[in-house]
């Protein structure tokens, strides 16, 4: 029903002083996706640049007073949501306050920010900071989908720090719908209907008893997120929390589940801080049609870090393969991460 593929490769040459060296290389296949990335544990002995120590952010980013996020700019220097979603010019929840992306990737973006903290340190949040801009952009999509019923193809992101493509450091979440699907909704779409018109079960259930079963990757829980190390990793670090029992990001009333989110998000920002790494992307994504489909997932992945001089985590390689290459074998990933879930349950 699901499948763990892997083929193993070697590299065989002589060091400098002619000893006999063999470097072994793994390609794995995604058994949601079946994209293929590949790891190469030998590359994990070089020097990763930006990671001895965790930097800061430079003194020019943690200017307040031209950052257009802090509370004396966000009236004059931010957009206002139209008739059709609010008629108040900005949604807010608690702390969090959403408005359009001024510079939007679809039909539907916004910004959902955290709370009036210029930056907040990977790993330092307060959880219920996260809950209700988590909440915000639920219910921000809730409006967009009476508003324009169309736009069923949804995603929550968050870009944290310039080295994960952020453009300001003040902390925030974005939000998007369209109508056009997007390459990843599509993969999903088309290996979800697949699944269940041949087992009438949802793939990532299956994927989560299957992983819980091996309990190789398995990390632990937090209420109703499970989360485990992504098999085939499209970048470095990934960690999936998926939550068996919903379908839809259209459920701001379901307070619970944001909270329960917002716990093994900051889980996994803080073992990304282990490893001195300050900048990481988050994901989620949901079709909102009439079809249950899949049941939530995020995805987690950590980036180069925001520092003078670091080496980038995309090289030539993925461009010219379609692969992603990574270093840490999910396993061990799962195993570092296991101690960020002081509940963590893993089964025998």
């Amino acid at each position: 029903m699901i499948e763990f593929r892997t083929q193993e490769f070697s590299a065989n040459f002589s060091d400098a002083a002619g000893k006999p060296l063999t470097r072994i290389q793994q390609v794995r296949t995604d058994p949601v996706t079946l994209k293929q990335c590949r790891i190469t544990p030998s590359r994990a002995l070089e020097n990763e640049r930006g990671t001895e120590k965790l930097h800061q952010p430079p003194a020019i980013d943690l200017r307040q007073s031209t950052c257009p996020f802090c509370p004396v700019n966000l009236e004059s220097m931010t957009p206002c949501l139209n008739e059709q979603i609010s008629r108040k010019r900005r949604l807010k929840n608690r702390k969090s306050i959403l408005f359009p992306n001024l510079f939007p990737y679809t039909e539907w973006s916004a910004v959902a920010l955290f709370d009036t903290t210029h930056h907040v340190e990977i790993g330092t949040a307060n959880p219920g900071s996260y809950r209700d801009s988590f909440i915000n952009c639920s219910d921000y999509l809730t409006r967009v989908k009476r508003a324009d019923p169309e736009a069923i193809f949804m995603s929550i992101t968050q870009n944290h720090l310039p080295g994960a493509g952020g453009s300001l450091v003040h902390p925030h979440l974005q939000v998007h719908a369209a109508k056009q699907i997007s390459t990843n909704h599509a993969l999903l779409q088309k290996r979800a209907r697949e699944h269940a018109a041949r087992y009438r079960t949802c793939i990532l259930a299956d994927l989560l008893l299957a992983e819980q079963e091996r309990g190789e990757r398995y990390i632990g829980s937090t209420g109703a997120w499970e989360w485990i190390a992504a098999y085939a990793p499209s970048g470095f670090y990934e960690i999936w929390g998926i939550a068996a029992a919903e379908s839809s990001l259209l459920i701001p009333e379901k307070k619970n589940i944001w909270q329960d989110l917002a716990e093994g998000v900051l889980n996994t920002q803080k073992f990304y801080k282990s490893l001195n790494r300050n900048a990481y992307n988050l994901c989620l994504l949901s079709i909102e049609d009439t079809a249950k489909y899949p049941c939530l997932k995020i995805s987690l992945t950590a980036r180069s870090s925001y520092a003078p001089w670091v080496r980038s985590d995309f090289t030539g390689f993925e461009l010219a393969s379609g692969e992603m290459a990574t270093f840490t074998l999910p396993e061990s990933v799962a195993a570092m991460a296991g101690k960020f879930w002081k509940n963590s349950r893993v089964p025998k």
